[in-house]
């Protein structure tokens, strides 16, 4: 397990738990519950908080104090164009080059534009961005975005911030037999058994923010996450049992006492 890590272009990561920044009470409550999550990777909505706004207490005085690396990301955009604008002003501010692409078609339900998304990661891909496009649970979508140069793929489980955990495990399936990237699943996690099933099944990596920040707990519901993350990666390297109809014994039944 000390070899097992996720690599995302050019960066190396040991946690496979990703986690947002937004909905907790307060700035303090946020780093607690970052810190029990044992993530390495956090995102940011840029267009959410006050880029420039870095003084004791703030946000981004906290994610930029270099504990974790800032996955910037693109919610409340709509078009290509204001994804790669809001991700170059990002970069220009020295927030890195890792981003989180997210172009969103429906208000309502925040299912991903695919044509939007698909057309920003070229230009991105293009101007040297390592980039990870949210999108909806499609392999044919999957793959397109891989073939423009996406570094990983972000399939949802379920509409953000449902918490209706993985709706679709064999679309999942699918999307891991054939990518040649990592496959993380973003959105629609609930609890912790969610997460493990994504791992699970294979997944490379999870991502959420509600699930944590709106439990009732959130810094148990933080240490939960980070142990069903681990535990489902075990379990699938460790793979698991063959299902059977039928019941098989556990002990050997040759050489039984009479």
């Amino acid at each position: 397990m000390s070899e097992d890590v996720l690599r995302l272009g050019p960066h190396t990561f040991r946690s496979r738990l990703f986690v947002g920044t937004g909905k907790y009470r307060d700035v303090a409550e946020t780093r607690q519950a970052l810190e029990a999550s044992g993530a390495e990777v956090i995102t940011v909505a840029l267009r959410r908080v006050d880029l420039n706004e870095r003084g004791a207490g703030s946000l981004m005085e906290l994610v930029t104090s270099g504990r974790w690396q800032i996955l910037p990301n693109t919610a409340g955009c709509y078009t290509a164009d204001d994804a790669v604008r809001t991700l170059r002003l990002a970069r220009e501010l020295g927030l890195g080059e890792l981003v989180k692409l997210e172009v969103i078609g429906d208000p309502r339900t925040l299912y991903p534009d695919n044509e939007q998304t698909l057309a920003a990661t070229h230009v991105l891909v293009k101007e040297g961005f390592t980039v990870l496009p949210y999108c909806i649970d499609d392999p044919i979508v999957c793959r397109k975005l891989e073939e423009a140069g996406a570094s990983a793929v972000m399939p949802l489980a379920a509409p953000i911030g449902s918490g209706l955990g993985i709706r679709n495990p064999y679309n999942l399936r699918i999307i891991l037999e054939h990518a040649k990237v990592p496959v993380i699943v973003d959105a629609g996690v609930g609890t912790a058994s969610d997460a493990a099933v994504a791992m699970e099944l294979g997944c490379h990596g999870v991502l959420m923010n509600t699930a944590i920040a709106q439990a009732k707990e959130p810094l148990l519901m933080a240490e939960a996450m980070r142990e069903a993350v681990s535990a489902g990666r075990k379990a699938f390297l460790a793979g698991r049992m063959p299902r059977r109809l039928y019941a098989n014994a556990s002990s050997p039944e040759l050489g039984l006492l009479e």
